[in-house]
């Protein structure tokens, strides 16, 4: 086991890494900007190296000024969290060349499966079903008029080297196409630095399902049950659950199945995300991207499955083998993440910084666990991302981990910003949600224009 890692993050992940790898007697080590000088990863870690000014660019993403703190200090791991130098293969790589694990898959599998095309090749290779689409990179308006006549309408567009949301467009008629495919890659360009495109045919309705799945170096591959995440605001996660509502018994083997394969058809190593689009209508799900990396929303799945995978995560890092088989695997309850920003749904949702003047997080109870950074008197920086806060519940079944996430977000109390939580309250209140009937256009088509009409 590692005597030392460092953590190339902030905020609650950087948090909670540090609590997993003081669990496990391992030493660790912070970096921060100089905004994040008082933030709590910064305070709770054994060292502290300053690698930068606030801007992320200077300083997170900042891989050689990362790497010297982590040679400065000794460690023999890193951690890249979420987010940040999480998925960038150059950094993996990076850390390999200078004898320094990489807490992730090498450079090369996140090459592979971060570009959308090459991962669709080899997915069709391991026989896990992807979307009707274009069978390479899209350059031009003319290719993705012929591709769209060829598949069907509506399609989406999607960057090639895209994420979070950006390069992203749903063209409903031939007529719009152009323009959308010119705006979307002219977004790609700017975000990633490629304006290539590809589509795919739109399934709708759709669940949004991913499957967590966990590799060691030994060739052992299981899956930890799926996850629902089809409240999106934005293309962006909101809430979400485990197990899916809309997934029995034998689809929940059967996606978990597909995605063992996909990880094991390109020698995945540590944890990673399969994400696919359900058909609920056909019965049918199809493989959408890889996520190289731990998710946001991992909690869930330990709440449902017993285990810990940043846990995991450092010790498939450390050469140990899984300590589970699948069939040791079981889900148990149902358990439900809302993330909580500093941000204002009043005003479309605009970042809310600012000093936090008074902080309550709820706790008490069975089955409630409230991962943050945030303390009275911190002052959010305006620099980073606006997720301040996840709570995470756990109930016998899916009613009682409502009724419990209902609790939570009543005693939630954030003075001095703005925050969503009167937002996921009203949300996860709605007589759809609870009945458990929504898909990835429920927030935005549905609950949004009703809510913004009351508020």
């Amino acid at each position: 086991m590692f005597r030392k890692i460092l953590i190339a993050n902030r905020g609650e992940i950087a948090v909670r890494i540090i609590r997993a790898a003081r669990e496990l007697g391992i030493t660790t080590v912070a970096v921060y900007s100089k905004a994040d000088k008082e933030a709590l990863h910064t305070l709770l870690a054994d060292e502290a190296v300053c690698i930068g000014p606030a801007k992320s660019t200077e300083s997170y993403l900042n891989m050689n000024a990362v790497l010297s703190a982590a040679v400065l200090t000794g460690a023999e791991a890193i951690h890249p969290g979420f987010g940040f130098l999480s998925e960038n293969s150059k950094f993996a790589t990076m850390c390999e060349e200078v004898g320094i694990k990489f807490i992730g898959p090498s450079g090369a599998v996140m090459d592979l499966m971060g570009d959308k095309i090459n991962a669709r090749a080899q997915m069709i290779k391991a026989n896990v079903p992807v979307i009707p689409g274009s069978d390479g990179e899209v350059h031009t308006p003319e290719e993705a008029l012929a591709i769209a006549e060829k598949i069907g309408y509506p399609v989406m567009l999607k960057a090639s080297a895209g994420g979070g949301g950006k390069g992203i467009r749903k063209v409903e008629r031939a007529e719009d196409l152009v323009a959308a495919f010119e705006s979307a890659s002219t977004e790609a360009k700017a975000a990633f630095g490629n304006g290539a495109m590809y589509m795919e045919r739109v399934i709708y309705p759709a669940r949004h399902i991913e499957v967590q799945i966990l590799a060691d170096q030994h060739g052992h591959v299981v899956h930890l049950g799926e996850r629902d995440c089809s409240l999106q605001r934005n293309n962006q996660k909101v809430l979400e659950e485990s197990p899916s509502v809309a997934i029995g018994k034998t689809l929940r083997c059967q996606i978990g199945e597909a995605a063992v394969r996909a990880a094991q058809s390109v020698g995945y190593e540590n944890a990673g995300t399969i994400e696919f689009l359900f058909d609920e209508g056909k019965r049918e799900f199809y493989f959408m991207e890889m996520n190289t990396r731990v998710q946001v929303e991992h909690p869930i799945t330990e709440f449902v499955t017993g285990i810990d995978i940043v846990k995991e995560q450092i010790k498939i890092a450390a050469g140990q083998e899984l300590a589970f088989n699948q069939e040791d695997i079981h889900i148990t309850g149902h358990a439900i993440e809302c993330r909580i920003n500093a941000e204002n749904p009043a005003f479309n949702f605009a970042p809310s910084p600012g000093k936090i003047s008074n902080l309550y997080l709820p706790s008490g109870g069975v089955g409630l666990r409230v991962d943050s950074a945030v303390y009275p008197g911190y002052t959010i920086p305006p620099y980073y991302d606006s997720m301040i806060a996840k709570i995470i519940v756990h109930g016998e079944n899916r009613f009682d981990a409502l009724m419990k996430m209902q609790r939570a977000l009543y005693e939630l109390e954030i003075d001095g910003v703005v925050t969503n939580s009167r937002f996921q309250l009203d949300l996860i209140s709605d007589s759809h949600v609870i009945a458990g009937d929504y898909d990835t256009a429920f927030l935005m088509e549905k609950f949004l224009p009703a809510y913004q009409k009351k508020n």
